[in-house]
């Protein structure tokens, strides 16, 4: 079995853009009830409908991805962005006018 190493390349990070009406009970129900699923699979609100989830793996992604694809409201628009690692480490978050640093990693357990 070859072994696969954690790289920067390998590791992907999800983004999940949304944009869901809530002009009825039932809709702000369908995106509470999204929100939450997101949550429960393992994402973090990087703004109010974006989120955004570590994976370890392009074939890990693709799990989140089906959830993600699962879950969505009947209306309303999501988008999906994959990015690596190494993109992510490119991202320049600011809190006004002041650059703010990148979020932490989250551990990584290898097992060998």
């Amino acid at each position: 079995m070859t072994e696969l190493r954690l790289n920067a390349y390998r590791i992907m990070w999800l983004f999940v853009f949304f944009d869901l009406p809530t002009n009825t009970k039932t809709q702000r129900r369908h995106a509470v009830q999204f929100r939450k699923a997101l949550e429960k699979d393992g994402f973090s609100m990087m703004q109010y409908s974006v989120y955004v989830r570590h994976c370890a793996s392009k074939e890990n992604m693709q799990v989140h991805i089906n959830r993600v694809r699962k879950s969505m409201p009947p209306a309303g628009y999501t988008s999906i962005l994959s990015v690596t690692d190494k993109q992510y480490g490119e991202i320049m978050n600011f809190w006004g006018k002041t650059e703010r640093n990148r979020p932490e990693l989250p551990q990584q357990l290898e097992f060998f």
